[in-house]
């Protein structure tokens, strides 16, 4: 029985959380569309108070994502099925952005999305994400200074440098008892203080959510509203259908129970714009779902390094949309270049605010189209970007999920 009521009151708690949440966004963007002159003042505390809640956030991504790894190898058991785990992860998320691509490539273009469009370009410097060969890419994941990878926030390469160490105490096994108890130490620290974090996130999205929709302005969201709905209804579609069907036919869970769960994530990825400043809040989620910590302390940070579908929708509709709106032909073996192209960049597209610009300004140098777009494309990146976000962080916790009947843990036989 008071099992039963702890149950109940941890998923009050979270409910009470998630309405927190949403009424923050909500009242967020109100007040950021309808912030008259006289309130102009209370800006730079409105950024002060979103830059501390996301600097706290930011804080324990780190010491959670490679104290949490550690401690997860070490409950896995076996080097065999740590590959395993890593490579299920992978190969889910490569698959899922190859079908986003295709997804954003395709449909934009049955809908002709973009023709008849008038737009008012500006020559703006962007420099473009460049493309490595796949050795040059295999070759920068390990770390030549792995304490370099920490201070300049290099997601896959402390995530590398971590299964390495977790390998490694694996394989020597006692003798890494003392650090692997230090890791499960940081680790406990990080998840209480991200849980004290929590309560103060209604506030931190209402202010985030605020201050760009202050920056990006009416005229700007209504400019471009028939492809920003557009865009959002197929990731909408696109969450429901692929993570929706991964969660109940693979992941045997309810659909209901998943998107109830994965609120507070959503809402908050949606106000900051930062899958990895989200990671915190996605694993105490996965926790809920009964996700075992051996498979999301790794499956959750690499979804946030590797899992960008939705901003691969977002860049494939943007690369039609601006190439039907500037008159510019995309031929069908163009469009698998960029398709193949926005794979590879989308997986690289690191999970900050702002990320995706930079390797749009790759795709659309393919594609041909002229330089004054880019302009337009920042003017929305933010707004394309919470969206994108938000369905990024749905396609990590689902693939959790999913993994938890697909992955057999030597505790389960």
């Amino acid at each position: 029985m008071s099992k039963e009521k702890n149950e109940t009151k941890k998923t009050n708690k979270s409910r009470n959380i998630t309405i927190a949440i949403f009424a923050g966004l909500v009242l967020g963007i109100l007040f950021g569309l309808f912030m008259p002159g006289r309130y102009e003042g209370v800006l730079p505390l409105v950024e002060l108070i979103s830059s501390l809640y996301m600097n706290a956030l930011r804080m324990m991504i780190y010491p959670l994502v490679f104290c949490s790894l550690i401690v997860g190898i070490q409950g896995i058991g076996s080097v065999s099925a740590t590959g395993k785990i890593g490579l299920q992860s992978v190969l889910y998320f490569v698959g899922t952005t190859l079908l986003a691509s295709l997804l954003g490539l395709f449909l934009p273009q049955a809908l002709g999305l973009g023709k008849g469009v008038s737009i008012a370009m500006k020559e703006v410097d962007v420099a473009a994400t460049e493309f490595t060969s796949l050795l040059d890419t295999v070759k920068n994941l390990i770390p030549a200074n792995p304490f370099a990878s920490f201070v300049n926030g290099d997601m896959l390469q402390v995530l590398v440098f971590a299964i390495i160490v977790g390998i490694t105490c694996l394989v020597i096994k006692e003798k890494a008892d003392p650090f692997v108890k230090v890791c499960e130490a940081v680790n406990d620290i990080s998840v209480k203080i991200i849980s004290v974090v929590m309560y103060f996130t209604p506030i931190g999205v209402f202010c985030s959510i605020s201050a760009v929709v202050y920056a990006n302005g009416t005229e700007t969201i209504i400019a471009l509203a028939s492809v920003l709905i557009t865009l959002y209804i197929t990731m909408f579609l696109y969450v429901l259908i692929v993570y929706g069907g991964m969660v109940r036919v693979i992941g045997k869970c309810s659909i209901r129970e998943f998107f109830i769960t994965v609120m507070p994530a959503a809402l908050n990825a949606f106000g900051t714009c930062s899958s990895s400043a989200t990671l915190p809040i996605s694993k105490r989620c996965a926790d809920e779902l009964g996700v075992p910590n051996e498979i999301s302390s790794l499956a959750l940070p690499l979804g946030a390094t590797v899992n960008m579908d939705a901003v691969s929708i977002v860049m494939s509709f943007m690369i039609v949309f601006f190439a039907n709106a500037c008159g510019v032909h995309v031929s069908l073996g163009m469009m698998v270049v960029v398709m193949l192209s926005n794979t590879l960049l989308s997986i690289g597209t690191p999970g900050v605010p702002g990320g995706a610009i930079a390797s749009f300004a790759a795709l659309a140098s393919i594609a041909g189209l002229p330089a004054g777009i880019m302009g337009v494309y920042i003017s929305v990146n933010t707004l394309c970007d919470m969206g994108a976000t938000c369905a990024n962080v749905l396609g990590d916790i689902a693939c959790a999920v999913a993994m938890k009947k697909t992955v057999k843990l030597e505790k389960d036989t």
